[in-house]
């Protein structure tokens, strides 16, 4: 849910239900390398609560167009880090050191 200015559409709060610290500063992350971002932060209301705001400001780029941005960004991210690991364990079995290390599979 996006909580935001009709008038200023260069900062927004936006609110995701049933998230915590894993997913906000991941996005948090992402949107700081975006050079259109003047701010970003998140909070968690109550630790109880399964709520994240993150926080976005721009340089006048629409906030909801950067954290689309940002999370198309962070999902190219996360798809690098899999097809890394993946090739990493075709690798390692390949590679026999699995075997010598005697660990059953």
């Amino acid at each position: 849910m996006e909580h935001g200015s009709i008038k200023d559409s260069s900062s927004s709060t936006f609110s995701f239900a049933d998230e915590d610290h894993t997913l906000a500063n991941s996005v948090r992350f992402a949107l700081n390398q975006d050079p259109r971002v003047t701010f970003c932060g998140y909070s968690i209301p109550h630790p109880a609560d399964a709520l994240v705001n993150i926080r976005v400001q721009t340089t006048g780029a629409p906030a909801s167009e950067v954290l689309k941005d940002a999370v198309q960004d962070l999902m190219v991210m996360c798809q690098h880090v899999r097809d890394t690991f993946d090739k990493a364990v075709v690798d390692s079995k390949v590679s026999g050191s699995v075997k010598a290390m005697k660990i059953k599979p």
